[in-house]
Order: structure tokens, then C-alpha cells, then sequence
């Protein structure tokens, strides 16, 4: 199996990288896929938005309408899926999940899809590994790591913030987004290579593992 993985920014990616291989093995392929954000779903599913903004909800109609065409000329023996990994943040599970399928109906012909949403954010997925974050970061605070609720929306990111960085997420916060952005990256790099993939407590994260695993034809032990 190949699978093209949209994740919505250069952490994600850094993440996945490490991740995936330890899910699928060595027997499957795949490319990952960072966007500069993840913007909205277009109301209008048949705009052809520039190309060149690489905002993944605003492209994603496009995509896997790309997708769909091109995997219908891959061979047999070659098949193929589509792995969306995005945030939840804010948006009611549900209706967004309705709103990715409306997009991937639209699709003719279909790529082989399924949808990953990390709730609230990707940090719930290195939050759902504590012993991988005190790997990473031996000094990180077990009072905070222990009153996180796995897959609750709590500021998922600035709770992994007070309990690995100094002063925590307002210290971060006051940096700006781009002290943000590039302290995520670092989480990426220093937590995932100590990640147990087979052993999260982020249901999330479970459901991406099961849906990798399904595609590629393994046993989720």
C-alpha cells in the first residue's frame, strides 16, 4: 500500500516522518505532505483555488479530486489511499467529519480516503505517550502531565507548553507564533523517536494507527 498524507504544517510532518514507518513497516511507501495551515473548507467545492496557497482545507477539494483521477490509473498491484491528519481545535467533531466526507463524495471517481483528526490538537498525540515526553524532556512536570485528560479540548498545546517549556505556554505565547511554531517542530523531533505506537492513550491517535493498519492489510495488536 502507498499512502499520501496531508498534515496541516512542517511539525506535523516532522511527527509523521518518524511515526509512520514504525506503524506500516518497511513493507509500504508513503509521502507526507505539510501545508502552511488549515484554513477552511471552500463553500463552493468545484472553485479552483490558486494552487500556489497552500492552505490544506482550501486545496483539499482539489486534492483529492487530483487523487481520484490519479489513482485510477495506478495498477492493481499498486493501491493507493489518501491519509488526511488534521486538527480538530475548535470545530464540532461531527459536523466536520460530515463536511470531509461531502468533499470526498464530490470526488469522481473517489480516492481511497479516510480522515484523522487529532483532538484538540497533535499534541494530544504526544500528550497520550507521557513516558515518550519524559524521554524527551526528563525535567518535565508530572503535575501537569497527570491532570491532562487524553483527547480533551483544554488548550492541548499550551498544556504540553507548562509542563516541557520554561515558563511554560505563556512564556512561549509571549515569543509570538513564530516561537510557536518553531517549539512545535522541536516536539516533533524530541518526543516521536520515543513514541510506543502501539501504546497511546489518545483515541485519536488509536483510530490513525487502526486506519494505517487496516489499509496496509496489518493486525492492530
Amino acid at each position: 500500500m502507498h499512502f499520501e498524507i496531508l498534515v496541516e504544517d512542517q511539525s506535523g510532518k516532522k511527527a509523521l516522518d518518524i511515526l509512520v514507518p514504525k506503524i506500516i513497516g518497511d513493507d509500504h511507501t508513503y509521502n507526507v505532505h505539510p501545508y502552511k495551515g488549515i484554513g477552511r473548507i471552500p463553500k463552493n467545492l468545484g472553485t479552483n483555488n490558486n494552487a500556489n496557497k497552500r492552505i490544506l482545507l482550501d486545496q483539499l477539494p482539489r486534492l483529492l479530486r487530483g487523487y481520484g483521477n490519479a489513482f485510477a490509473n495506478y495498477p492493481a498491484e499498486y493501491p493507493a489511499a489518501v491519509i488526511l491528519v488534521c486538527d480538530l481545535d475548535d470545530k464540532c467533531l461531527k459536523s466536520f467529519r460530515q463536511e470531509l466526507i461531502s468533499i470526498l463524495e464530490s470526488c469522481n471517481p473517489q480516492p481511497e480516503t479516510r480522515f484523522c483528526i487529532a483532538i484538540e490538537e497533535g499534541e494530544a498525540w504526544f500528550l497520550g505517550d507521557v513516558q515518550a515526553i519524559k524521554a524527551a524532556y526528563p525535567r518535565a512536570k508530572d503535575a501537569v502531565l497527570n491532570k491532562y485528560v487524553n483527547d480533551s479540548i483544554c488548550g492541548t498545546w499550551e498544556r504540553l507548553a507548562d509542563a516541557v517549556y520554561p515558563g511554560g505556554a505563556a512564556a512561549l505565547a509571549s515569543k509570538g507564533w513564530q516561537a510557536v511554531g518553531i517549539e512545535k517542530s522541536q516536539w516533533s523531533e524530541q518526543i516521536s523517536p520515543h513514541m510506543d505506537t502501539s501504546n497511546n492513550a489518545s483515541p485519536s491517535f488509536v483510530y490513525f494507527r487502526q486506519k494505517l493498519l487496516e489499509l496496509a492489510g496489518e493486525e492492530d495488536d
